[in-house]
């Protein structure tokens, strides 16, 4: 929200198990940041498993923070 007011593209990667709780926070704070959702669990994933997950996100990931 502050870098957003800057006028600096912003946004937070999640997993999917947190999106409803996206939604509540952005609503109490009336904002609707960028953000992008990877499949959940994360916290057990190797290495290689996390640059998969976010080689297929690469593009949602990238206009987080370019406004495309």
């Amino acid at each position: 929200m502050d870098l957003e007011s800057r006028g600096l593209p912003s946004g937070f990667i999640a997993s999917c198990e947190f999106e409803q709780a996206a939604d509540a926070q952005g609503k109490s704070l009336g904002i609707k940041p960028n953000r992008v959702f990877v499949p959940h669990p994360i916290q057990d994933r190797t290495d290689d498993e996390m640059a998969e997950l976010a080689k297929s996100k690469v593009i949602e990931i990238a206009a987080l923070i370019t406004n495309s």
